[in-house]
Parts: C-alpha cells; sequence; structure tokens
C-alpha cells in the first residue's frame, strides 16, 4: 500500500490542538499513558491467546521496551501485544471512538480556563492518552502489525499533530507496536536513562509485565576527553514486575497504591480511599476496590458498560466486568483476580457463575464497609486518632459526587437497604447542608412525632419556601429536603427506617397524631363543616384539574397547596418523566385550602359569586406554581390576574 493522507476527526484535530499548546502541567504523564496502552495491548493479546495460542508466534514471553536515540532526538514505547492492522490504526488513531465526544470537548476547552489537574483527568477520562505524546514531540510514528498477519501487513502510522495522518505498508517480522516520539527541543530532558527509569518506577512500578531499557556503563574518555555513560545492547528490567494487588498490603506505600489507581482509572486525582483484601472461603479472590474523588464526566449514562478489571490467576480477562460491581456502584474502580473461574470466561458467563455472584456481593459489601468508615470519620471527635482527623471531610466530599447515585440501591439492592439508608444525607428545615442522616432525624424527633417527615422538590429554595411545610415549621417539626432527581423513585423502596415509616408532606391528609391538640382538630372540623358548601362549589369549577377539594390544617399563611393521595405518583415525579420523554400517567391532584386566609374568605362571600369561577382557578393555579409546576393555560392564568386587579 502506497502512502494514504487521511484527515483527523474534527475533535482530534481540536484534541491535538489542545494538547499541543495548553494541556498538561505535568509533562511526564504521557509516558505512563503510553506504557498503560502498551500493557494493555499486552494483556489483550493474552487473553485472545486463550482460545488460538498461534497468536504468540515465536514470542511468547510479553514485554514492553523503552528506548531513546539521542541522535535522533527520539523516545520509543515499544510492546510485543496484539498489535493493530491498517484499518485498526485509521480507526483507533484517527478517531476518538467513544460516546460523549463533543461533551469532552467542550469540557477540555473550559478546563484551559481552571486548574492543571482538572485538565489532565479530561484526558484519561474519556480514554484518549496516546495524544498525551504530543506533549513532548512534534511528530509520532507508530510502527504496528497485528498478531496473525502475515510480515508484509505492517503499518506505519505518521503524524505531526495537525490535521492529518498518513499510513502505508511496512514489512514488519515482530508482531506489536512501536510508538517512536520524536521530541520537542523543549523536552530533551527525556533522552536520560535515570529521568526514564525514574518516571517508570513513579507511574508504572506496578505494571506485571516487564518493562525493560538498555543498561549504561561508565566509558573512559580517550585523547583527554571526558568519560561518559553509554548505553549497552542488554537490556534489564526497570519495574518490579509483579502485580500491586498480589503483594502484602504492608509492603505498599499509600503513594503506591494512589499511583496504581491514576494508571488503572487514567484519572490525575488521587482517589478518595480504597480497600485491599485477599478472599478466601468456598469462593477465592483478591479485591483492589478505589472510590474516586470526583465523579466522570457520564457517570449518569446507566448504558455505559463500566466495572471493574478482571484477572483469573493474574492473566487479564477483561476491562470492564460489569457483573462484579451493582450498577448503583458504578463509579467504583479496581482490580479483582479470581481463583476459581475458568480462564475463557465470557460476559455470558459471568452472568450466570455462582462464583461471580459470591465475588459480586463481597465486593458489594466491602464498598459499603469503606463508606461507613468514612461517614463514622467525616467529622471526628476532639480526642480522635490523626488518621480519623485525616479523613474528615471525606464522606461530605463523596457524597457530594456521588450521594445521588448511591440512593439508586434503594430499588436495586433489596439486601443491603438498610445499610444504604443509613449512608444516606439531606439538607433539612434545621440545615441546607446535605449532612442530615436518617439516624440524625430520628434522634432529633419531638415527642409524639410518628413518622419521618420530607419533601421532594426541583431545588433547595422550592423545598425550603413550599407552603406545605408551613404546619410542620410552626410546630417546630424537621423535615428532610429532597431535591435530586432520583429521590422520588428511590424513596418509593423506603418505607420505614429503624422501625419510623417515612411520610411525604406532600402526598396524603396531614396527621400529625399526638402533636395536634384537642382544640384544633376541633377548630379545624367545625370549619371544615361550615365551608362545605364552598368546597361543593369549588369540586364543580375545578372538576377538569383536581381529583378533590378539601379543606386542610397544614397551611397557615398560604390559601392552598396541592398534595396526591398516600399511594400515588408525585407532580414531581409526574413533571420528571414526561420532561424525559417517558409515558406518565395523568395526575389530578387534591386541592387543600385554608379557610383562614383572606382570598379564601373572598370565596366564600357572596360578593364574589361572579368572580367565583376565576378566583377558582386562580387559586389552583397559585397552588400548582408554588409546588414547582406550571398552569396549563399560562395567557388564562395571566388574564385571570389581570381582569382582577383592574
Amino acid at each position: 500500500m502506497t502512502a494514504q493522507t487521511h484527515a483527523f476527526q474534527a475533535e482530534v484535530a481540536q484534541l491535538l490542538h489542545l494538547v499541543t499548546h495548553s494541556l498538561y502541567s505535568n509533562k511526564e504523564i504521557f509516558l505512563r499513558e503510553l506504557v498503560s496502552n502498551a500493557s494493555d495491548a499486552c494483556d489483550k493479546l493474552r487473553y485472545e491467546a486463550l482460545n488460538n495460542a498461534s497468536l504468540y508466534e515465536d514470542a511468547p514471553n510479553l514485554e514492553i521496551r523503552v528506548s531513546f536515540d539521542k541522535a535522533a532526538n527520539t523516545l520509543t514505547i515499544a510492546d510485543n501485544g496484539i498489535g493493530m492492522s491498517a484499518q485498526e490504526a485509521v480507526d483507533h488513531l484517527g478517531t476518538i471512538a467513544k460516546s460523549g465526544t463533543r461533551e469532552f470537548m467542550s469540557r477540555l476547552e473550559g478546563a484551559q480556563q481552571s486548574d492543571a489537574k482538572s485538565q489532565g483527568a479530561l484526558i484519561g477520562q474519556f480514554g484518549v492518552g496516546f495524544y498525551s505524546g504530543y506533549i513532548v514531540a512534534n511528530k509520532i510514528t507508530v510502527e504496528t502489525r497485528r498478531a496473525g498477519l502475515s510480515a508484509s501487513e505492517g503499518v506505519r502510522w505518521v503524524s505531526a499533530g495537525t490535521g492529518e495522518f498518513t499510513v502505508e505498508s511496512l514489512d514488519l517480522p515482530a508482531r506489536g507496536t512501536r510508538v517512536i516520539l520524536h521530541l520537542r527541543e523543549d523536552a530533551t530532558e527525556y533522552l536520560s536513562r535515570w529521568k526514564l527509569k525514574d518516571i517508570i518506577a513513579k507511574y508504572s512500578d506496578h505494571i506485571s509485565l516487564p518493562i525493560l531499557m538498555r543498561k549504561e556503563e561508565w566509558k573512559e574518555g580517550e585523547n583527554d576527553q571526558p568519560g561518559e555513560m553509554v548505553l549497552t545492547d542488554e537490556w534489564e528490567t526497570v519495574n518490579k514486575a509483579n502485580a500491586l494487588w498480589t503483594r502484602a498490603k504492608k509492603d505498599i506505600t499509600a503513594e503506591q497504591y494512589a499511583d496504581f489507581y491514576k494508571a488503572l482509572s487514567h484519572d490525575f486525582e488521587d482517589p478518595l480511599t480504597w480497600t485491599h483484601n485477599r478472599v478466601e472461603g468456598s469462593t477465592e479472590y483478591t479485591q483492589l476496590l478505589y472510590v474516586p474523588g470526583k465523579a466522570p464526566f457520564d457517570l449518569w449514562n446507566r448504558e455505559k458498560r463500566g466495572g471493574l478489571k478482571l484477572y483469573v490467576k493474574r492473566v487479564f480477562i477483561m476491562d470492564d466486568a460489569e457483573a462484579l460491581m451493582p450498577v448503583y456502584l458504578r463509579f467504583v474502580k479496581g482490580v479483582v483476580d479470581s481463583a476459581d473461574l475458568p480462564l475463557n470466561v465470557s460476559r455470558e458467563l459471568l452472568q450466570e457463575s455462582r462464583d461471580v455472584k459470591a465475588i459480586r456481593e463481597g465486593n458489594t459489601r466491602r464498598v459499603l464497609s469503606m463508606l461507613e468508615d468514612l461517614a463514622k470519620r467525616d467529622q471526628p471527635a476532639t480526642d480522635a486518632s490523626d488518621e480519623d482527623k485525616q479523613d474528615a471531610g471525606k464522606y461530605t466530599r463523596f457524597y457530594a459526587e456521588f450521594g445521588a447515585v448511591l440512593k439508586e440501591g434503594l430499588g436495586e439492592d433489596f439486601a443491603n437497604r438498610d445499610k444504604i439508608a443509613k449512608l444516606l444525607r439531606f439538607a433539612s428545615t434545621q440545615s441546607d447542608a446535605v449532612s442530615v442522616s436518617l439516624a440524625d432525624y430520628k434522634a432529633r424527633m419531638k415527642e409524639g412525632q410518628d413518622a419521618i417527615y420530607y419533601i421532594t422538590a426541583d431545588t433547595l429554595a422550592a423545598a425550603k419556601n413550599s407552603p406545605q411545610l408551613e404546619v410542620f415549621k410552626k410546630k417546630g417539626l424537621e423535615v428532610l429536603l429532597m431535591t435530586d432527581r432520583v429521590d422520588e423513585w428511590a424513596l418509593s423502596f423506603l418505607t420505614e427506617f429503624d422501625g419510623t415509616p417515612l411520610q411525604s408532606v406532600a402526598k396524603g391528609a396531614v396527621d400529625l397524631g399526638k402533636l395536634q391538640d384537642e382544640t384544633e382538630k376541633k377548630a379545624a372540623e367545625e370549619a371544615a363543616e361550615q365551608f362545605k358548601p364552598v368546597l361543593a362549589k369549588l369540586k364543580e369549577a375545578l372538576k377538569e384539574k383536581a381529583e378533590d377539594v378539601r379543606v386542610t390544617t397544614r397551611l397557615v399563611d398560604s390559601p392552598a397547596c396541592l398534595v396526591v393521595q398516600d399511594q400515588g405518583m408525585s407532580l414531581q415525579l409526574s413533571r420528571m418523566l414526561k420532561q424525559a420523554g417517558q409515558q406518565a400517567p395523568e395526575v389530578k391532584p387534591i386541592l387543600e385550602v385554608n379557610p383562614e386566609h383572606p382570598l379564601v374568605k373572598k370565596l366564600a362571600s357572596d360578593a364574589a359569586a361572579t368572580q367565583f369561577h376565576d378566583l377558582a382557578h386562580i387559586v389552583f393555579d397559585q397552588a400548582l406554581l408554588a409546588e414547582g409546576g406550571l398552569p396549563e393555560d399560562p395567557a388564562a392564568y395571566v388574564r385571570r390576574v389581570n381582569a382582577l386587579l383592574a
């Protein structure tokens, strides 16, 4: 094949420009990314060779080689892994083959205005680490041949990182990939064995494959010239070349755990916490699980395949083994190495395996225990240990990033529902901060209170100012304020906590039981009796909008509010479903009116007879607005208000 020129996908061209001109304050990260890619290529060969041993050809020992040439000003990262065909080179190196590419680019451009950490994190998040080579190179050459193809089917890919790249055929006797970086003038520091070895030790020491570099030896100078270190033809391993998770915990530093996480997840920031355990029993496996410090951009994409790296007896099997972790814990990163699963395990088999089910349950329990520990140490006592003090505030950070996803577990993981409930945090009428647990709330309940009260709304302001809270504020009763989109759905699976029922203040008739004295009850009954004729007229006027109209005791300052039946779908959930383009049943709310309010009294007066219909609809629409909804006919609402104001 003669050399063919291709244009980069538009987003890649933009990405390269950003990488070249403004991205990464930590340049050395490029080596981590390229070595990690080389390791993945070897893992993939090992996996494919399980069913086709001939792919190893005449080189069964997998390795990564890092070399440099001072005269040519090049740095080469080579592997004898799976390699690429010509089409794969075009597809993988010319396109960001990920969903959300446009979002990635917009966020990357925004990151130019922020710190280097957020910039670096984005590259890794989207799996485009190859392009980080342009941080130090003004041209990259990739020479590659896929395992199993003939020597004549090698490929050379070349690009200066501008707008295009060329691809041509190449004879390559050996399989695998060589990435040759033609270094910029300001990047010659990477033509140093000491420098490269130091970076590999820092970022890639955990990689289970040997990373080789040529040895150096001292050569005396001749003719009065000074001596110097020169490279030999002998190669040596410069990393420990044993998988981090197989080592004893006492032999691994916190920094090594953090570096392994960064290489594993392509994240730029340290993880929030981690757990490393060897599990023995009927099912034996090793787990190394991390909770990230930041949520990824696609956290809410439940269709995105996520999961843990799966190894069987230290042999890499697959990247995203989603069967090893429930969907609501999809933010967890890490590795599971099983001693029991077959080497040829498939995704389909994973779904059915009893061993996998045991691993999944074990991983879930471990993650929830990890979060419980963080929650306990979130606000340590003054006499707490230094370790506990270091963890202060971590659970608050975790919950701000992943709390809404954790709530999904209430509906998905019935076995651990109580554990999840204890981990939830909310704002309340006593605290704007999302820090109130259900246990905290229960400890503060008033004597005679027999339910945990909550309200769901689109925003904290809407929840705080809802008319439905008026009687609770008057009585000094705390109400939990829930503003996550998932709350309404999740709380339908949590009907009680530690024996105390949860009650939405927007559902059913308000019943404060012992907290309402007899005088108040009697007054409410009398008002309801006197108001019966007006209620009948309101029902007739609003029969198309309201299921029922009744007198309420929950209002103090507002004329009316909307509620639904105890088991009915809330108006907020109905709106959310419709916004998401899903079918939602029509919800006819119940209008509750405050007989003591001047506007409602006006309804009851004879003078208002001619305006009754308009007033009734205004009262309903105002209650809908206060609840966060919009009138079906906003123009009609405006006309009615204007007519009364005139």
